[in-house]
């Protein structure tokens, strides 16, 4: 499955076997990772919720968009959602081509489509409260 919103953690590795093949030169990865500071504060854990069907439909749409708008072979979009420890993997985008330009520009505007558009919502559990992240702004939660 070359999208998929999962809470099992990724298979790298078996990730890159759904967009491997021979005319492929080049291959990016993002992976994002939960992170121990956010905003001065020590992250204990994020917690992502999402609609699922929602959220994969969408991030087909922007694998489809990827395709048709970069030169490149292929691409693979896959997030997590749940209750995510520091360290823990979020999200992966695998962009494929025959050169790096193609799939670092795919990769890149891929991760920025996902954030905008995918219906995944984003808690941070810190030392200083929690907080629901929307684009760069905490919004307190009670």
């Amino acid at each position: 499955m070359k999208v998929r919103l999962m809470k099992e953690p990724f298979d790298l590795n078996g990730a890159l076997d759904h967009v491997s093949v021979p005319e492929a030169g080049a291959y990016v990865f993002f992976l994002g990772r939960v992170r121990n500071e956010s905003r001065g504060r020590k992250v204990e854990k994020l917690i992502y919720e999402a609609y699922p069907e929602m959220a994969e439909a969408e991030m087909e749409r922007i694998r489809e968009e990827a395709l048709e708008r970069f030169p490149i072979i292929d691409i693979l979009i896959w997030h997590r959602y749940g209750e995510l420890d520091v360290g823990e993997d979020t999200i992966l985008i695998i962009a494929s081509a025959g050169h790096r330009k193609e799939a670092f520009e795919a990769c890149s505007w891929a991760i920025d489509e996902v954030k905008k558009r995918v219906p995944v919502w984003k808690k941070e559990v810190t030392d200083g409260g929690t907080f629901w992240i929307e684009g760069d702004r905490q919004i307190p939660h009670p």
